[in-house]
């Protein structure tokens, strides 16, 4: 996640360069004063492009990534396509890879609650057991 989380930063970087390298940024407060919904909503309209194409970017990243080892199965069963072995071994090391990008957001996941304090369900700790401190309260059976 992070490496497509880099590949876009490195994008918008490179548009940035490019705003400034070609002078365009010196007409950026002319046409904000043109803009008929005035300053505030350009520059809001701005922001939330962005934010709309990194996202955007982002979801399209995690998409191929899941269809990375559909493909093989796909073409082997839509073309006819012959399954050889280095078919195979492709397809199984995507599969491998996929489900190790879907592991690692699950313990990013199961990390930030334990460290924000939320219970997670494999946890043999219950709410009730802790006092208001954090310290395990001895309960008998």
């Amino acid at each position: 996640m992070d490496m497509i989380i880099y590949v876009s930063l490195v994008a918008s970087c490179v548009s940035l360069v490019g705003l400034f390298s070609s002078g365009e940024w010196k007409t950026l407060s002319s046409e904000m004063d043109r803009y008929k919904l005035g300053k505030v909503s350009y520059v809001m309209n701005l922001v939330w492009t962005a934010v709309i194409f990194e996202l955007s970017s982002l979801f399209s990243n995690a998409i191929s990534a899941l269809g990375l080892p559909v493909v093989p199965v796909l073409a082997v069963i839509i073309f006819h396509d012959k399954m050889n072995g280095l078919k195979v071994i492709s397809m199984i090391l995507a599969i491998w890879g996929f489900m190790s990008y879907v592991y690692q957001h699950y313990l990013d996941d199961k990390n930030l609650k334990k460290s924000i304090g939320i219970p997670t369900t494999g946890s043999s700790d219950s709410p009730e057991a802790k006092g208001s401190g954090g310290q395990k309260i001895q309960t008998s059976a």
